[in-house]
This record gives C-alpha cells, structure tokens and sequence, in this order.
C-alpha cells in the first residue's frame, strides 16, 4: 500500500454569481487559505496535500458570491501553527475588511498567545474530534474553561452519528459549541438517527449552533444537486434558525469527487430555506452574534 500523501484537487473558479438575493454584510463562516509550502510549511503526519489558495482568490471568490464578511477556519494541514491564518486576518484588516478566525491550539497554550490571537480576530477553537485518539475530553473541558472569557467559542468536527459521548457531554461546556458541516453525518442516515437527533434538541434549547456547509462531504451523490441532503439542512434550521450560519468550505480540501460550484452552494440556501427574512439572518445577522462582529 502506497503512504503517499494525496495531492488535492485545485477548486473550481466562479463563473456565475449566484441567483439569490445576498444580503448586505453576509458571511461565509467557513472556508480556508494555503500558502506556498516554503512560506507555511505542512505538518509531516497530514491526510492530504493542499493546492495553494490564495488569500487574493478568497477574496475573489467573495467578491462573485457578494459575500462582505468571512472566517478563516484552521486547517489540520497546518497543526497549531496559525501562524497563515494570523498573518491572513492582519492583512484582512489592514486593507478595511471585517473578518475573522477560528484557530487550532496546544491545551498548553499561553494566556499571551491567546490574547494575540484573539487582537487579530480569532474568535473560537477549532477541535477535530473525527479521527479518535487525539484530545482527551478533559483537554477540551480545560480549554473551553480558559477561553471563556474571551468570548469564543468551540467548533467540533465530529460526525454525530457516532459521537453519542461527546453529544451528551457538550452541554455542560461554558462556551458556546459549533457543529461543522450539518454535524458531518452522511445524508444517506436520514433526520430520525438519534446521534442527529441530539443535535437538533441541542439546536432547539439553545446549547449549540451548527453549520450549513459541506452538502458535498455527506451527499450520497457523485455530482450536483444533492436532494438527499435537503431535509438534513431543513431539519436542523426548523430546529433553530437562529443558531445556523453558512459555510462554503472554500477551497474544499481532502475530497476526492467532483468539485462543488461555490455559487451553487449559496443557493442552495434559498432551496433549504425559502424565507427570506430567515436566509438574512443566517446569513448576514446570525454570524454578528457568533463571531463577535461589528455591526
């Protein structure tokens, strides 16, 4: 069996700008950059390789789906060394714009270090709990308590089909929890599978926000549209619309099928939620509250 890392596929360029109505100040609340490998080096125990994704193409893409606002979200390519993403929102700032970040840290970090993030616009820490064998809960706990506060919060990439420990144990964490990627559970399970289940009472009591991002990552379907994730996406905004943001999961790493038109992910926005006064929300004053804002 070959150990060579994969290489992943570049992301398709926009072409089209979506056909639903973008509200002013909308927020894409997921996505990542990568630098050139000399500049931001890779950790050796990876599973795959970035393309470079500029923060020149993100804003690009930005500029086409008429997205203003955005947070850049650590890649696991990179370890805890934020060091592309910390250097990305200064620059962000710099030139006027309003974005912000969430990162990836040792248990062991210092209080200095979070402040210095925190100054640049982080404003959560990221855990991938996918793959086990990594942080130990008491970690997180440990975490959450020293990044209370600060105001951040924590986002979990788990999938909630399998993750019944953590499901019920999030609820007694001091910091506000975000499930990435619709709770990273294959579409194919459906709305009745208790692990989603618990997601969406976490949703209707307030004790979590979730992401309505990585349709492709839980799709059963080789190509665009993805019908089988719509009453996924249904279900946990009837749940709460007022704890959903949307994510592109721009440049859309480790993924091995067809890549995803960005514009036909905003809209499918407006299929999963036809009210328009609910998409705004999700869209442009949802992610005010969560990642701190201005508005």
């Amino acid at each position: 069996m070959s150990s060579e890392i994969p290489l992943c596929e570049p992301a398709r360029k926009v072409l089209r700008r979506p056909e639903m109505a973008v509200p002013a100040k909308s927020c894409d609340t997921h996505a990542h950059v990568f630098g050139r490998h000399e500049d931001y080096p890779f950790t050796a125990n990876r599973t795959y390789t970035p393309r470079e994704a500029s923060l020149e193409q993100y804003l690009e893409l930005h500029g086409m789906l008429g997205v203003e606002r955005g947070v850049l979200v650590q890649p696991s390519v990179y370890g805890t060394d934020n060091s592309l993403h910390l250097h990305a929102l200064r620059q962000l700032r710099a030139g006027g714009y309003d974005y912000r970040g969430v990162c990836v840290v040792d248990p062991a970090i210092t209080s200095a270090e979070l402040l210095e993030l925190h100054e640049a616009g982080f404003r959560g820490v990221r855990m991938n709990l996918l793959f086990r064998g990594g942080l130990q809960w008491e970690q997180v706990a440990g975490l959450a308590d020293r990044i209370a506060g600060l105001g951040w919060h924590l986002q979990f990439l788990i999938n909630v089909s399998d993750c019944d420990d953590i499901m019920d144990r999030v609820v007694d964490l001091p910091v506000p929890v975000v499930f990435d990627h619709m709770g990273h559970m294959p579409a194919v399970l459906g709305v009745n599978e208790p692990g989603f289940q618990k997601l969406l009472h976490l949703l209707v009591d307030n004790k979590a926000w979730v992401k309505l991002s990585g349709s492709y990552r839980v799709t059963m379907q080789g190509e665009y549209p993805y019908p089988d994730v719509t009453d996924i996406a249904r279900a946990l905004v009837a749940a709460n619309a007022n704890r959903c943001v949307w994510g592109s999961d721009w440049p859309h790493p480790h993924f091995s099928g067809l890549m995803p038109d960005d514009a036909d992910l905003l809209d499918d926005l407006a299929l999963w939620v036809p009210e328009k006064e609910i998409r705004d929300r999700i869209l442009a004053s949802n992610p005010v509250r969560l990642y701190g804002f201005d508005h």
